[in-house]
Parts: C-alpha cells; structure tokens; sequence
C-alpha cells in the first residue's frame, strides 16, 4: 500500500515496473522530508517533537518516522547493550524509552553506522509505533502507522452490473454500486444495502482497523464466513462507502457484468494490532489533543 507496500512501485511485488535498460537492485529504500511536524506522545508526555522529521520507505513494510535525537527530550532514551544489523542500513542501536515512570524496552533504535549513501537517517531516532502511546501530526492523532502521501483511496459511481451469488442463492444485485481504487489494491465494490438482501449477512464478532478507512466489520454471507465486510462509521475521506457492504470475490461469488471476480495475487493484508492505547472510539474518528 503507498509507494513501498502491497504492490507499489517499491514493492517487491510491484504491479508496474521502471522502464530503465538495466535491472533496478532487487530491494529500494526512499527516504523523504516528512514536511509536517510529527510529535510522540508516552507515559502520558511528549517525548518528541518535530518539524524535521524523515519518512523512510523499506519494501514490504510501511512508513517509519526518524525524528532528529535533539527533537527527542532528554532522558527518554536509555541505550541498551544488544544491536542488530539492518540489510542495508548497516549497525542499529537500540533503546529503552522512558517517561513518568514508563519504559518501553526495545521502543526505539538508531542507525549508527550508515552508508554514505543513507546520510539523510543519520542522528535520528524511530520510535516502535505500537510501543508508544500515541503519535500525532499537529494536533491529530495518526494511526496505525507514519501517513503515507502515495496512498489514496479514489472511489467512483458506476451503473456496472454486479452480482454476488452463494451457489444458487443471489445475495446482491446492483446497477449501482461503488468501486473504491486504492493505493496498491485492484478494484474493490461495495454494494448498497438495499441492492441486497440482508437475511443472508449475519453480523460476526470482532472488528479490523484500517488507517485510512476506519473499523472494518464483518459479516457471515449465506454461511459462508467472512465472506463480506462494512466500514459501519467509515471516515470522512472515504465516507461515500459508509455502511455499504463489499464481498470477497475468493469466498463468494461476485460477477462483474457477467465475469466473475477473482482475488489478484498478493492482495492479503497484513493486519494491523490496535494502537497502544487506542480505544473504539479514536477508531472510529480522527483524535485530537491541545
């Protein structure tokens, strides 16, 4: 998703390709100005606060912010005997992060001995999203990971005709469904309730999180298992699709003017944990602190 995950131009399963003579390195890393000013919040403090902040894009996973150490408050960073060593950013330091009684081992590293080519991460620190309470962007919380400016979800009308049968039984009939276009994604359709018929969803226990959708629910289709899901509260970027319903083509059946739909390749997610700290209701919008 965005320009290093699922199938972006970084990936190592990119849908495209760089129209170069010579074969590109198997693995690329961008690293880029973040140009907002980002701020991490445990144990209830500031431990970090910039406006200098760097995103690095590594294949296969998603934005890491390193932040500049002298945006970090002193003493919240305790280094720690054991290091690793990054592919391609070479020895890494680790630290344990502390504030008002806190600690979170392993809650940040540093790259201490980078390539020439890698200047741009020198002093700097990443903090472990999950380990630390929360991260912000100005005053707005951001979750699940670093934003990434290459993902975007466009979503567009369309009078295509979709049906979505379990074995004999029609579940969906629309001509007016949906298509949402996400980064790294093929086509996804979402149906509106009443082009559906609702007896054949039985609501599951348990809710996804997308940080750029909102709470996923799912649903039972005509007992097959999850084989449908909703953004019930989806966010205002994407709120066209509120509470409508999109099937998994591998589970179900879903036909598109009469072909049937099949999941692409490299298509899973993998999922996200829950923030730290992160509650139902900061999934379901955007939270925010003065």
């Amino acid at each position: 998703m965005g320009l290093s995950w699922q199938q972006g131009p970084l990936a190592t399963r990119a849908v495209g390709r760089f129209l170069v003579p010579d074969p590109l390195p198997e693995r690329l890393l961008f690293a880029e100005p973040l140009r907002r000013r980002m701020r991490v919040r445990f144990g209830g403090e500031w431990i970090a606060d910039s406006e200098d902040v760097v995103l690095l894009h590594e294949p296969g996973r998603y934005p890491v912010a390193y932040f500049p150490i002298d945006d970090v408050t002193p003493g919240a960073l305790r280094p720690l005997p054991a290091v690793t060593t990054h592919r391609e950013l070479g020895v890494t330091s680790w630290f344990t992060v502390n504030a008002a009684g806190e600690s979170a081992p392993r809650g940040a590293w540093q790259h201490i001995d980078l390539p020439g080519h890698a200047a741009e991460l020198a002093d700097r620190v990443a903090f472990a999203w999950r380990a630390m309470d929360a991260f912000y962007e100005e005053d707005e919380r951001i979750v699940g990971h670093a934003a990434d400016a290459y993902h975007r979800n466009d979503i567009r009308d369309t009078s295509r005709h979709l049906v979505v049968r379990v074995g004999d039984q029609v579940v969906a009939d629309s001509h007016a469904p949906l298509v949402l276009y996400e980064s790294g994604f093929a086509p996804r359709w979402y149906v509106p309730r009443a082009d559906i018929e609702e007896p054949a969803l039985t609501a599951m226990e348990g809710q996804t999180f997308c940080p750029y959708k909102g709470l996923a629910s799912y649903y039972d289709v005509a007992g097959v298992k999850r084989g449908a899901w909703s953004y019930r509260e989806a966010w205002p970027e994407v709120g066209r699709v509120r509470d409508l319903v999109s099937f998994e083509p591998d589970k179900v059946t879903v036909l598109l003017d009469g072909t049937v739909l099949e999941l692409e390749p490299g298509q899973q997610v993998s999922p996200h944990g829950v923030d730290r700290g992160l509650d139902v209701d900061e999934g379901a919008g955007a939270a925010r602190v003065s």
